[in-house]
């Protein structure tokens, strides 16, 4: 079987390197282009930082890319038809545009793009449907490319296991409150001193991430999901992986015991990079623990602990239901999550 040839933006970068370890012996992608700004350099001396922006990684650099030398968009082929993006916001938006208009599709983790009308914004256990919208947006633009997009990592890690309680009981409002790991800044990120011993409760556009784009995902092509939602988003001093509580009131009455088998029996995808349960459901009063579950995930691929997100503390309140959702940011939320859309894409015949 030919592999897909593929791109990877920003690949020196956090989600970069996210990109590169999840690529690797891929059954269906070949990486061909390693694009970032140290042009005409090999990959191992310009990442000089592997895996130091998320926890660290156990293998060093892959040797399929650690004498390829770094291009810039510019050099792409025109014979590689998917490129992921791991750029920054607004540096991203212009590349990958020019990158659409020369035929790639684009998978994109940045926000530029994301609450367009013509882009999909997809998780591909939840709204694989919403593909649709790239022969929307190749008659609108025009061009022969396409920009799809994965959520903000914030937003994966809570809408996932919403997506069950949205479908069986119908939700009218929704209260997050995250605790957001570090890796998620970037590499070198916050300052070391703002966030020791300390926890920030600001995150700079992140609030209005988990509103907008929740919304957009478990709405319809045509129109967002109609219910109320509140965040606060919170930075706190661990390395990877998003805990974040969430209180639900639903339309209909649902039980605790009824939504936590909605979440084991949700399905995944079958892809090589998802996860047998993208929802795992843990009854331990003390659990999920960002320390013990951030990897959690079983399937196909080598990389795909990360993928999953664990739930625990469910429960009935007075108002809804309550729940804990835990998931790996830069995997899960970041570079995992593209890579699936990309294995959905090439799956559903647009690559």
């Amino acid at each position: 079987m030919k592999k897909v040839k593929v791109a990877i933006l920003g690949c020196c970068g956090v989600l970069g390197q996210r990109f590169v370890q999840m690529l690797n012996k891929h059954p269906t992608f070949e990486v061909s282009a390693l694009v970032d700004l140290y042009v005409g350099k090999k990959y191992r001396e310009a990442t000089t930082k592997w895996g130091k922006g998320s926890g660290g990684f156990d293998e060093s650099i892959p040797n399929y890319v650690a004498d390829m030398e770094i291009c810039s968009a510019d050099d792409i082929d025109r014979d590689v038809p998917l490129v992921f993006s791991g750029l920054p916001p607004n540096v991203a938006g212009p590349i990958e545009l020019d990158l659409a208009k020369k035929g790639h599709i684009v998978v994109s983790k940045a926000k530029d793009h994301r609450l367009e009308e013509d882009v999909p914004l997809v998780i591909p256990e939840v709204n694989p449907s919403h593909l649709e919208l790239i022969e929307r947006q190749r008659k609108k633009r025009p061009w022969d490319g396409a920009i799809v997009c994965a959520p903000n990592c914030t937003t994966s890690i809570f809408t996932l296991p919403l997506k069950p309680v949205f479908d069986e009981f119908g939700v009218e409002e929704v209260v997050v409150t995250t605790m957001q790991a570090v890796s998620g800044a970037g590499y070198p990120g916050i300052s070391s001193l703002d966030i020791t011993d300390n926890v920030v409760p600001y995150i700079e556009g992140e609030e209005e991430k988990t509103r907008l784009e929740s919304k957009k995902i478990l709405g319809s092509i045509d129109k967002p999901a109609d219910y109320k939602l509140a965040s606060h988003c919170c930075r706190v001093h661990v390395i990877d992986g998003h805990l974040e509580s969430i209180f639900v009131k639903t339309k209909q009455k649902a039980d605790a015991e009824e939504v936590k088998r909605l979440m084991r029996e949700f399905p995944g995808t079958g892809l090589y990079s998802g996860p047998k349960r993208p929802i795992i459901v843990r009854d331990e009063v003390d659990r999920p623990q960002t320390r013990f579950d951030r990897y959690a995930g079983e399937g196909k691929s080598p990389y795909v602990g990360g993928m999953s997100v664990t739930v625990g503390r469910l429960r009935n309140e007075v108002f809804g239901l309550s729940f804990i959702s835990l998931g790996h940011n830069t995997i899960r939320g970041g570079a995992g999550e593209a890579v699936l859309v990309g294995e959905l894409l090439e799956r559903e015949g647009y690559v």
